[in-house]
């Protein structure tokens, strides 16, 4: 494509740009909000729970998973749109597979909720909210640990502690 025809492109483009700008600032704004509010209201023992089969869902909840799969499908899409468009590609591809069900995406999650950074984030916004720590499932196995052993990390048994 010639300079001439990129500017052509541009200019024939500025709406579909500007709403994807705009749509790439209101996921992260978004996200701002949203992301810690999970992790607040997140149950302690969210990740001790077994998971749920769709058979063992009541039809509107199947309709609700459905729905959240398509609209995670929708962020991933438009995540890999925005990693060469304006927006926050990343974030939103991240976001899109948390929404997502797929085989071993809950070991995915308890390797990622295990690493230093995140396990420490993830501390903070809970001990801002005063909620309890994540337990994770290699806890149930020992019995717990206590909370004061280890500030914002993931200690050997698994918990996420403040």
């Amino acid at each position: 494509m010639s300079v001439m025809g990129a500017s052509d492109w541009l200019a024939a483009s500025e709406s579909l740009l500007a709403g994807l700008g705009l749509l790439s600032l209101a996921l992260f704004l978004i996200s701002l909000l949203v992301f810690p509010l999970i992790i607040v209201l997140l149950p302690a023992d969210y990740f001790l729970r077994p998971e749920a089969r769709l058979s063992q869902l009541s039809p509107p909840r199947r309709l609700l998973r459905l729905l959240k799969n398509a609209f995670g499908l929708f962020l991933v899409l438009a995540g890999i749109l925005m990693l060469f468009l304006p927006g926050q590609g990343l974030l939103s591809i991240f976001l899109g597979i948390s929404l997502l069900d797929f085989p071993g995406k809950r070991e995915l999650e308890l390797r990622l909720l295990r690493h230093p950074r995140i396990a420490k984030s993830l501390a903070w916004v809970r001990r801002r909210a005063k909620r309890q720590p994540i337990r994770l499932p290699d806890e149930a196995l020992d019995g717990g640990a206590d909370p004061a052993s280890n500030q914002g990390n993931a200690n050997p048994s698994g918990r996420i502690e403040n």
